[in-house]
């Protein structure tokens, strides 16, 4: 069994008492619709399984018959407690779903109807526009995103240069033998349906080729600072600063790449800065390199570049729904490659992926100007990469 923390997490939440709605959300295969499975397996109640991701049409109607189909079962259990599971999976894929949510869900707390329910959604962005417009104070988010290099270990034996060449995506796993047949699965399978089927045509997207370009651009430049008006010049666009934002917003949160902000102390010069470009699964970065993980490492530039995409995928990945923020940090001319913040502890990061450890002028530079908590560095003589990609976040920011 993977991914245990949230299994558990899940399998107690459905055991208590009805009081949340339970909500899955991450990446397309990150092992959402697994872990409900094997928590319908776990738990001593009947239980109800739709996904909306089926080819056939979906709507309102649809989710509230497979809503009532989970209510006979309440109603038909032979235990003490009449208590039923209902899982939705792909919740997303729904017309107006949060709105026949709350109306269901309100209807069956007024009833004492002891239904429980578990939405799965791989477009956390927008599983959370949802929630939060209709659903308010009835729910709770458990994150499921990409794996880690401890569980792809432990599923696959895969030691640490074979995690940074070919990242966290179990299902593409068995393929790492055919370098085209791995790279044709990552880039037709997971990629493109995620930006045609979760961010496409679920969201208003003006620009769809730039929002394309946008991806490949932060693949292309994962690890690296890059300001918008470089992006506009890089993607030969007209398209504005917010406009780019927006869908790197959007790519971020379909579990894509993201933009890390330069933590600056105030959110408004936050919002300004140029950001850090991190592929959220390292797999999205060298499935489009032309270069196999032998020539790749030979590559010292862009191993290194590839590393420090691991641990900042690593590190944005780890701080969803634990209350972390990931930053880097830029200033008279020195650069800090992460920061974290938890409320106000800061923990800066510094990744060194060659054995030879440089001066660090970046580190002490920010702690001269922030109350840093912690400094580490990780590879040449600090914490081996292999330990620190190993452990979870809150190892560091404990």
């Amino acid at each position: 069994m993977y991914r245990r923390p949230v299994f558990f997490q899940l399998q107690r939440r459905v055991s208590e008492p009805r009081r949340f709605i339970q909500v899955l959300a991450g990446p397309r295969q990150s092992g959402k619709t697994t872990i409900a499975r094997q928590v319908i397996q776990a738990l001593e109640m009947p239980s109800h399984y739709a996904s909306a991701d089926e080819p056939t049409l979906k709507d309102a109607v649809w989710l509230e018959q497979q809503w009532e189909a989970a209510r006979l079962q309440t109603r038909t259990s032979q235990g003490r407690s009449r208590k039923a599971l209902l899982v939705l999976d792909e919740i997303q894929k729904l017309p107006g779903w949060s709105e026949a949510v709350k109306r269901l869900w309100d209807a069956d707390t007024a009833s004492a109807c002891p239904l429980q329910v578990v939405l799965l959604g791989s477009s956390p962005l927008l599983v959370q526009h949802g929630l939060s417009e209709s659903l308010a104070g009835r729910f709770e988010i458990l994150p499921v995103m990409h794996w880690s290099f401890a569980e792809m270990r432990e599923a696959f034996g895969w030691d640490l240069e074979t995690y940074v060449y070919y990242g966290g995506y179990p299902g593409a796993a068995a393929l790492v033998e055919e370098p085209e047949r791995w790279s044709r699965y990552i880039l037709d399978s997971l990629v493109e349906t995620t930006i045609s089927r979760d961010i496409l045509l679920m969201s208003r997207i003006d620009k769809p080729a730039l929002l394309r370009r946008l991806y490949e651009l932060a693949c292309a430049y994962s690890g690296q600072i890059l300001s918008y008006q470089k992006m506009t010049g890089q993607l030969q666009d007209a398209g504005n600063t917010t406009t780019l934002a927006h869908y790197l917003d959007l790519l971020g949160g379909a579990g894509l790449v993201k933009g890390l902000q330069k933590y600056a102390g105030q959110a408004v010069r936050r919002r300004s800065s140029s950001p850090k470009l991190i592929v959220m699964n390292n797999a999205l970065m060298t499935a489009s390199c032309g270069m196999t993980m032998r020539e790749a490492r030979k590559d010292f530039q862009f191993w290194g570049r590839l590393v420090e995409s691991a641990i900042g995928g690593t590190l944005a990945n780890g701080a969803v729904g634990h209350g972390v923020d990931v930053f880097y940090w830029s200033g008279r001319n020195h650069e800090v490659d992460f920061v974290l913040r938890r409320g106000k502890k800061l923990v800066a990061i510094e990744v060194k992926s060659g054995r030879r450890r440089d001066n660090l002028p970046g580190l002490a530079q920010l702690r001269r100007e922030f109350d840093v908590s912690k400094a580490l560095l990780v590879g040449a003589d600090g914490i081996p990469i292999e330990e620190f990609l190993a452990k979870p976040l809150d190892t560091w920011i404990s």
